[in-house]
């Protein structure tokens, strides 16, 4: 086999760049470890970003998040049992975000693909990828019970944290640097509609808990819990009293309850891995870099960095120029790191850490009645949020 861009992953990073390089005319072929049906179930983010939503609909993939998606002009800030509401609009110059999980997302792109023949396969277990430093890299992969080879001109990997692009990148030109949160996030997904009109991210002294939404049906809701707890150890009604008393405000508000559908616990972590490109092979989304979810950031870097590449892909084919390419780490790096800084900071400013004294509770709830008090505060958490230009 053949291509110009081997995409590694069929998660949303590597559909998008896919179809962003399809548009621009450039040959491009998908692999993807699991099957179709595994990836269009998997659960992961909701919130869409204003670049992220103005790139799903550039490139055709918006019409059914138009219409279904969830357009939200803020989130509720609840702390000391009392709330504050962040504007985006007013506060960015019109900045919106979306409610829309990555399950729909990565639905839409692959209808695009198989609707207009774009080379994806499901099922292809990548092995290695071989000659980054060369002008032809191989990928080797396993499809249908035999082993074959995918020829590049270049290779992205968008295969996940897991995956086996990073390898690529040899150690001794590899810097990592990461963090491990003391904590983790029991979610549950219910059948009831949600409490709230926006998003509600709680801080409370028996610790962090966040009220989304996947429709106007069902309800996304996340508990900070110890690292290593067992789902199987959280009935319903232990759930849905311990959400109740996390939000608790002083004001007429009540938490709606309903059948839980799925529970799972999620590590928090900080992943980074410097540089994002070794000769023809390129990593992007979280392959390169992971974020806790407190920021809502992870889906929209991996956006961010494959918008930035499928440019930097259109420049070479119209001008013959590779710098773009050549500059692609330390483009996407500096959002990245910027990214990372907003969901430490919104980590680490919402959670109670197991060890935790009261003077560095104090701190975290003067840094929230900074932002429900100063417009200048209030401002960089909605200019983060909403999301800084792509590229």
């Amino acid at each position: 086999m053949r291509t110009t861009v081997g995409i590694i992953g069929g998660g949303p990073a590597g559909l998008l760049l896919a179809r962003l390089l399809h548009r621009a005319g450039i040959d491009c072929t998908v692999l993807e470890s699991r099957d179709r049906e595994y990836v269009e179930r998997r659960q992961r983010a909701g919130i869409l970003e204003q670049d992220t939503v103005d790139v799903l609909r550039a490139c055709g993939a918006g019409e059914r998040m138009d219409r279904e998606g969830l357009v939200h002009d803020g989130i509720e800030l609840r702390f000391d049992r009392r709330s504050h509401r962040i504007d985006f609009p007013s506060l960015t110059g019109g900045r919106r975000v979306m409610v829309y999980a990555q399950t729909e997302v990565v639905k839409d792109l692959i209808a695009l693909h198989l609707s207009d023949g774009v080379p994806l396969l499901f099922g292809a277990a990548v092995r290695a990828v071989e000659g980054a430093d060369t002008d032809r890299p191989v990928v080797r992969f396993e499809h249908q019970g035999r082993e074959e080879t995918l020829t590049c001109d270049w290779v992205v990997g968008c295969d996940g944290f897991h995956g086996v692009a990073r390898s690529a990148v040899p150690e001794r030109v590899r810097e990592t640097y990461e963090r491990a949160y003391p904590y983790s996030w029991l979610g549950v997904l219910a059948d009831v509609p949600p409490s709230c009109d926006e998003l509600v991210y709680a801080h409370s002294p028996r610790g962090f808990a966040l009220h989304s939404m996947r429709s106007p049906e069902v309800s996304r809701l996340y508990l900070q819990v110890p690292n290593g707890t067992d789902p199987a150890d959280w009935s319903d009604e232990r759930v849905w009293d311990e959400l109740a008393a996390r939000f608790a405000v002083d004001a007429d508000w009540e938490l709606e309850r309903g059948p839980i559908t799925s529970k799972a616990v999620l590590p928090m972590r900080s992943f980074v891995t410097e540089p994002m490109r070794y000769g023809r092979v390129f990593l992007a989304g979280d392959a390169a870099h992971i974020v806790p979810p407190t920021g809502a950031k992870g889906l929209n870097l991996a956006a961010a960095d494959v918008t930035v590449l499928a440019r930097a892909f259109v420049h070479l084919e119209e001008t013959g120029s590779a710098e773009l390419l050549d500059a692609y780490s330390d483009t996407c790096l500096r959002r990245v790191w910027r990214a990372e800084h907003f969901s430490y900071f919104m980590t680490t400013t919402l959670h109670t850490d197991p060890g935790q004294s009261g003077f560095q509770t104090r701190l975290q709830l003067s840094q929230l009645d900074r932002i429900a008090s100063s417009p200048h505060a209030a401002a960089e958490l909605a200019e983060n949020y909403t999301g800084l230009p792509f590229g």
